[in-house]
């Protein structure tokens, strides 16, 4: 399976920046394998608990509920496949902290409806499109059954990328919500260049290393 560049050219477009080239030289590293696989198997699960979580707070909402429902399954079975994975690998599941990523993108998320459900879709878009340009600067230096799941992975990152900001559109005016999307893409390029202390999926470059 190659990578369908057509797929990921709305999430280049979309995305401010670039994953930094030490990110991903760090990312490949034998001894971060676990860590990776880790941090991906809880982002499919904040991602299922995050959609669970939309379903639950706008009900009222019947375009979300249908996507949310699908998008929330669709993560759950990607959960329990990196699980599946990394049995094979002897790779145990292990507690691991979380990123500075998702939580300094929330960060920004307005308090009051209906600003608050904007924000929080466009953080979705986000997320979902970083995983999906990650997965594909990595694959095509993994093994073949790593190389495999993640190729694997990209139609269904680029669907919910497109799901989210679908959803967000609608809830306010045109020029609002480019405003709104710029604060976050800049707040979100701003977390991915920056040094980052920890090694995670959606961390920065390596504290001390530019590039």
């Amino acid at each position: 399976m190659s990578i369908d560049a057509s797929l990921l050219a709305p999430v280049k477009a979309f995305l401010s920046c670039e994953t930094p080239e030490s990110w991903v030289r760090e990312a490949l590293q034998p001894h971060h394998q676990a860590t990776l696989l880790i941090d991906h198997a809880n982002c499919e699960k904040k991602a299922a608990a995050t959609a669970l979580s939309l379903m639950h707070r706008y009900v009222e909402q019947a375009g979300l509920l249908d996507k949310m429902s699908r998008l929330a399954r669709e993560e759950l079975r990607h959960f329990e496949q990196v699980l599946k994975l990394m049995r094979s690998l002897d790779i145990a599941y292990a507690p691991l902290s979380a990123s500075r990523y998702a939580q300094g993108l929330h960060k920004g998320v307005r308090k009051q409806e209906p600003g608050r459900l904007v924000d929080t879709l466009i953080v979705g878009a986000l997320i979902e499109a970083r995983s999906c340009e990650r997965f594909a600067r990595l694959a095509p230096s993994l093994s073949p059954e790593l190389k495999a799941f993640y190729e694997s992975l990209l139609k269904s990152e680029a669907r919910h990328f497109n799901d989210y900001l679908t959803l967000a559109k609608p809830l306010c005016d045109a020029s609002l919500f480019e405003k709104r999307l710029a604060y976050f893409r800049d707040l979100e390029a701003d977390l991915i260049q920056s040094p980052d202390a920890e090694f995670r999926f959606h961390s920065g470059p390596p504290s001390g290393v530019s590039g």
